[in-house]
This record gives C-alpha cells, sequence and structure tokens, in this order.
C-alpha cells in the first residue's frame, strides 16, 4: 500500500465524470486499499478516486468505524433534508453548510465485487452523497449560494498563494503536523 496525492481545487479530474467499473480486479482492490491509506493519513472519513487522479468510479468511507469501499455506487432513496457542514480533503480548512438526505440508500459493489445496498443516516449519509457527489464531478462548493462561492474561492486563492500545484502530498508526518476537523469527506 501507498499514499496517494490528493489533488486540489482547480485539478481537473475533480469536474470530470468517472467511468463505472466493469470488472473488480486485483488492481482495483489495491488502489482501493490505497485510497483507505491515503484517506486515513489526511485524516478524511471520505475519498473519491477523481481526488487521487483516477477516473474509475470508485470511493471509500469510514464513519464512526463503518467502513466500506463503494464501487459504482448509485444511491437509489433518499428521505429527509439537514443542513451540515462539509469539508473536502481537495480543499482543505475551507468548509461550508450544504443541504443533504438524512438518510439514504445506496446500492454498489463491494471490494470483492459483490452488489450489496446499504442504509445510512445521518453522517455516513452525508458522507456518501459527498463522495458520489465527487464521482460525478461535483464538489460541495457546488451547492454554496454565490455570494459563499465567491467567498471560498477567495480565501482559496489568498491560502493558496504563489502555489499553483494541483495536487497536494500526505505523508504521516505532514497529516500529523496539518489540522483537519474530523469530518473532512
Amino acid at each position: 500500500m501507498s499514499l496517494l496525492d490528493i489533488y486540489v481545487l482547480g485539478a481537473p479530474v475533480l469536474r470530470q465524470t468517472t467511468t463505472p467499473v466493469t470488472a473488480v480486479t486485483d488492481n482495483l482492490r489495491a488502489l482501493i486499499a490505497d485510497m483507505f491509506e491515503t484517506m486515513y493519513a489526511a485524516k478524511g472519513i471520505g475519498l473519491a478516486a477523481p481526488q487521487v487522479g483516477r477516473t474509475e468510479r470508485v470511493c471509500v468511507v469510514d464513519v464512526d468505524d463503518q467502513r466500506y469501499a463503494l464501487v459504482n455506487p448509485e444511491i437509489i432513496e433518499r428521505e429527509g433534508n439537514e443542513s451540515g457542514e462539509e469539508g473536502c480533503l481537495s480543499i482543505p480548512e475551507i468548509y461550508g453548510d450544504v443541504d443533504r438526505a438524512t438518510r439514504i440508500v445506496v446500492k454498489a459493489l463491494d471490494e470483492r465485487g459483490q452488489p450489496f445496498e446499504l442504509p445510512a443516516a445521518e453522517l455516513l449519509a452525508r458522507c456518501i452523497q459527498h463522495e458520489v457527489d465527487h464521482l460525478h464531478g461535483k464538489l460541495f462548493i457546488d451547492y454554496l449560494s454565490v455570494l459563499k462561492k465567491r467567498a471560498v474561492n477567495a480565501k482559496w486563492k489568498k491560502m493558496r498563494g504563489d502555489d499553483k500545484a494541483l495536487t497536494r502530498q500526505v505523508t504521516p508526518e505532514t497529516a500529523a503536523r496539518h489540522h483537519h476537523r474530523d469530518d473532512e469527506l
């Protein structure tokens, strides 16, 4: 397993729609393992393939020790609505309130290629919705008002300064030094 670079706001891969997986292979399982390792090192609770520069329709989540690899996830039921603060490993240190369904059912393949349906509520539901959005080229900031989106972009530009890199490197050492909220998706 190895840590992968995380693509940040401005990287074109974050705005691309992913390609459905046709077969769960050893290479895909290795990608999933690397994604989990990268997510944990970055102190996140979810990570989607585009965030590590990949175009496969795959994401991983771990909320309250509920760990899932979701291959070709599709949300088939949504219920309720609640606003909640979200962050993103691809836009570190930026947060915003997003309306999401409070309960969902997602169907997907697991890392063995077996189909399953998962009912999820609260933070797990929010996390899955956030990661599935990534698989369709959508970021949480897309849900913000025009005014809030402008403020986010200004803050991001100021934080980045002269740094034009489209990725950030995650290492166990930098993850320990870099502040992240426990709920960055």
